[in-house]
């Protein structure tokens, strides 16, 4: 292994309960008397795109909403509760990050958020910023968003490598596809809302981050 790369924003921190509080705010605002509970947003994390999943729920309801607009809402009240919450930093990244260092591998954020929710999650860590990473990809460095495999293939292409030395850490099932498509070993790291999700593509599926286990992957013992 010569590149380990964090699939979204969620396998560094769980922004999840964050984000579908966010998605109701953001409704609420544009006077839409939906609420989505923790299982109906868990259902829907199958598939990535924020906007796309409120123009699917919108269809499935037959009404007409710009999903756009809603969805730039609800990235701007993700971004202040952030600010205002505070977030930790998921069981082992850090260890894991300083041990990708220790052992000389690249690191890469290869995400299909946008920038501004990259900065505002990696500007709530004091231990963790843009410069950990060799390469960051959002959704405005690709042409297709997650599950398509672009994303991967932009990150790898960036850093030199090839996809075959690299590992992704995913914490849903379209960035666990994504990964996969581009030819990428990937270890699934659900979060709080995607636990229930079909993760057989992934090498393993693990429910904290282990330094140890990353050499053993590395040196191809698992």
């Amino acid at each position: 292994m010569t590149a380990l790369l964090f699939g979204s924003i969620s396998t560094l921190a769980d922004t999840s309960e964050l984000q579908r509080r966010a998605f109701n705010d953001a409704f609420a605002e544009h006077g839409l008397d939906w609420n989505w509970s923790r299982e109906e947003y868990s259902e829907m994390l199958t598939s990535n795109g924020g906007a796309a999943r409120i123009a699917d729920y919108a269809s499935s309801r037959g009404q007409e909403v710009d999903s756009a607009a809603v969805h730039s809402t609800k990235s701007e009240l993700f971004r202040k509760l952030l600010a205002t919450e505070g977030i930790e930093p998921r069981p082992g990244v850090l260890d894991t990050v300083a041990a990708a260092r220790d052992h000389g591998f690249k690191l890469g954020l290869v995400t299909t958020t946008s920038p501004d929710n990259v900065s505002a999650l990696l500007d709530s860590f004091e231990e963790l910023s843009a410069a950990s990473f060799d390469i960051v990809v959002d959704k405005t460095t690709v042409a297709e968003v997650k599950p398509d495999p672009d994303a991967y293939r932009v990150a790898v292409d960036g850093l030199g490598e090839n996809a075959a030395d690299c590992i992704a850490i995913e914490d849903n099932v379209g960035g666990v596809e994504s990964a996969s498509a581009a030819s990428i070993r990937c270890v699934a790291f659900p979060n709080s809302n995607t636990g229930g999700g079909d993760f057989s593509a992934a090498v393993a599926t693990v429910d904290r981050l282990d330094p140890e286990q990353l050499v053993r992957w590395a040196e191809g013992r698992e």
